[in-house]
């Protein structure tokens, strides 16, 4: 069985690697921190996350969940935190997605954010017939959209209105990445 790789940097001590359950505490503490400071960057609130026992998120972190939930960390300590998914349905299994990055307001601009979404895509592409990863970022996020464009992925497009959040309208720009031909794949199993 493959294994996702821990990818060492040696330029600095950030690594990344696969979450797991003992990662519950400081996962649910950083991703609270996105929901306070980039709302609109989320389709969860952080009064509805705050709620969330953290058996809950040991169990979305566990093996088997159907989601990867990755992480670079600086040291020991969590600073960068993403998840990869992909669709169920056999039409669209080929589909993989990347939801929730968020980079601790201290540690950006180091180069977390891309070293995460590069893991990501490494995860993305391990999947068996995945052939394009989506994401979505919100409108006027210039230095993630930038990001997402510099690893391959391009806009298609534009949803208006599709975050409301505290009585303001934010829309997302969906992104897609091919990672192969769609036309050479002959089996998605």
């Amino acid at each position: 069985m493959w294994q996702k790789p821990i990818i060492q940097y040696n330029a600095c001590t950030m690594h990344t690697r696969l979450l797991t359950t003992n990662d519950a505490s400081a996962y649910q503490s950083l991703r609270l921190e996105g929901l306070r400071e980039a709302p609109s960057a989320f389709t969860a609130s952080f009064e509805e996350e705050s709620i969330t026992p953290l058996s809950e998120i040991a169990r979305r972190l566990a093996p088997g969940s159907g989601r990867d939930y990755l992480g670079v960390f600086e040291g020991e300590a969590l600073i960068a935190i993403a998840r990869v998914d992909r669709d169920s349905s056999p039409k669209q299994r080929h589909r993989a997605h990347i939801r929730a990055v968020y980079v601790a307001t201290a540690h950006r601009g180091k180069g977390a954010a891309r070293r995460l979404m590069e893991y990501a895509l490494e995860c993305a592409a391990s999947l068996q017939g995945v052939t394009h990863v989506s994401l979505a970022v919100t409108a006027g996020n210039e230095p993630a959209q930038k990001l997402y464009e510099s690893l391959g992925f391009e806009a298609w497009g534009y949803e208006p209105a599709a975050l409301i959040v505290d009585g303001v309208v934010y829309d997302e720009i969906p992104m897609t990445k091919v990672l192969v031909n769609a036309n050479n794949v002959t089996s998605l199993e």
